[in-house]
């Protein structure tokens, strides 16, 4: 594959018609793309990945905690977490839409 685009809106209908938390929209060797989403009040169950990942907050209202440090996550927000970094979304007030870049891509 040379090239894809992709419309949020799009994203967004695969991701609610799978019914799961994480919807992956792109895999290539070195990256892989999805949308999660955690409700207000939900849960973020992720464990530490093999993998450098970059978050894109689209809409909602949330906290990560990465490691020992702590990250306001809001719509724009471009949060970057190394592998192996235990990670977690919590005290989401608003359901969370995130973009997730992975790199390489997610095992």
């Amino acid at each position: 594959m040379e090239a894809k685009a992709f419309s949020i809106e799009a994203v967004k209908s695969a991701h609610a018609a799978g019914g799961e938390m994480w919807q992956e929209f792109l895999r290539v060797p070195a990256l892989s793309m999805g949308l999660y989403v955690i409700p207000a009040g939900g849960d973020d169950p992720q464990s530490p990945h093999n993998e450098d990942e970059v978050y894109y907050v689209v809409s909602g209202l949330g906290t990560l905690t990465a490691g020992n440090q702590e990250f306001e996550a809001r719509v724009g927000s471009i949060l970057y977490v190394a592998k192996n970094v235990p990670h977690k979304f919590h005290e989401v007030t608003e359901e969370l839409r995130v973009l997730v870049f992975f790199a390489p891509a997610h095992t």
